[in-house]
């Protein structure tokens, strides 16, 4: 069973543009380190500095493990502490952010 976890971050002020000219270039690697982590899509929304993600991923805490030291994604954690507010080290145990609700 896939499971979708809801994520926020938020950027530094000012970073707006280069966080979308990254995103616009993900590395061919760190997109296979991704799928073969079990991600089966990962979205991003932006409202101003706030940026909330939705993952559908295998295994949520399985895929954070497998690309905590990977070295696709080592290089790009570090272009994207630049530009967030809070450095995601990967070394929690993070949940995303809890479902208060969803439509019957």
């Amino acid at each position: 069973m896939v499971e979708r976890i809801a994520l926020h971050t938020r950027l530094k002020p000012g970073t707006e543009e280069a966080y979308a000219d990254a995103h616009a270039h993900i590395p061919a690697e760190l997109v296979k380190a991704l799928k073969e982590a079990g991600v089966r899509n990962w979205r991003i929304w932006r409202s101003g500095l706030d940026l909330f993600h939705v993952v559908d991923v295998d295994n949520y805490q399985k895929m954070r493990h497998a690309l905590a030291d990977h070295p696709a994604n080592v290089p790009w954690q570090a272009s994207m502490a630049e530009l967030l507010e809070v450095q995601d080290d990967y070394s929690g145990e993070d949940a995303g952010i809890q479902k208060v609700w969803e439509l019957p």
